[in-house]
């Protein structure tokens, strides 16, 4: 359970750290089942519904930069995602009734895992209310160096950023136009085993890796039950199923915000690695 300075930090700056929530058992087997993931890659040669491949990628030096879906992978990320200490902290800042809404495991490999330019999860997947957030398991130490989150505190309190480029969604805002002053950015280091939190809403971001010290961060995307997706949902019950906590509702809880959809649909549709390679101008891509 939180205290309620925890919970008052989360609401005003938008994330939050938690530390020693994954036991060293866990963290160690977790990594495991990475670096077991890492090794089948090879087999790979293009991203599928499963591995997302960095540039560079061969089965001799295997580049893998995300698991796509951890929670079908392998159980034990199910179990995680699932977890009362997870859950629990998840409930005090969102509300009870909590739905499983999405993951992901993104990799940054030592000396070049991939950077992710600033963006908010929210334009990706708007919905009638923002009580969302993404939880971030680390499996290993999240450091500057090694391209732990960066985040602009309080931006969830402001709207929703174009994320649009010549027309269509590409995943990120532009740095040369947006009211947000980046230079307010604070990094959001945690140990291995701990977790991170932040608001859908939060405009954040990650710098590549070029340490030699890798950083592999398991995240939970988490959504209040009442909290419906503004694309709609294809199927009741497997909507349902992903309820975690609390009973299954037909009303919507509607707030006041103007979002821009995430349409017409990515020139490079994929993950947001390869929404955002048509960027032209970027923060820590160089360009």
């Amino acid at each position: 359970m939180l205290s309620r300075q925890q919970i008052d930090f989360y609401r005003t700056n938008g994330y939050l750290a938690l530390e020693g929530v994954l036991t060293p058992a866990q963290v160690a087997e977790g990594r495991r089942i990475v670096e077991a993931a890492v090794e089948a890659s090879r087999a790979v040669v293009a991203h599928d519904e499963v591995f997302d491949l960095e540039p560079g990628h061969t089965a001799a030096a295997p580049r893998l930069r995300r698991l796509k879906n951890p929670v079908a992978y392998h159980p034990f990320f199910d179990d995680l995602m699932r977890s009362a200490p997870i859950l629990d902290a998840v409930e005090d800042l969102i509300g009870p009734g909590v739905r499983f809404q999405g993951n992901k495991l993104n990799m940054k490999s030592a000396a070049f895992g991939s950077p992710v330019e600033w963006h908010q999860d929210f334009a990706f997947y708007p919905h009638t209310n923002d009580d969302l957030l993404a939880c971030g398991v680390a499996l290993d130490d999240c450091t500057t160096e090694n391209g732990c989150l960066l985040v602009i505190p309080g931006s969830h309190h402001g709207p929703i950023l174009d994320h649009h480029q010549d027309g269509r969604f590409a995943g990120a805002i532009d740095p040369t136009r947006s009211e947000v002053d980046l230079s307010r950015a604070v990094p959001l280091p945690v140990a291995a085993g701990g977790i991170t939190l932040h608001h859908c809403r939060l405009l954040h971001g990650s710098q590549p890796n070029r340490s030699a010290q890798p950083r592999r961060l398991f995240l939970i995307q988490y959504a209040a039950v009442d909290a419906w997706p503004l694309s709609g949902i294809a199927n009741w019950d497997a909507f349902n199923a992903n309820l975690l906590r609390g009973e299954p509702t037909s009303v919507a809880r509607m707030i006041d915000l103007q979002v821009r959809l995430p349409y017409p649909s990515p020139e490079r549709p994929g993950s947001i690695y390869e929404i955002q390679t048509v960027l032209k101008r970027t923060v820590f891509a160089g360009r």
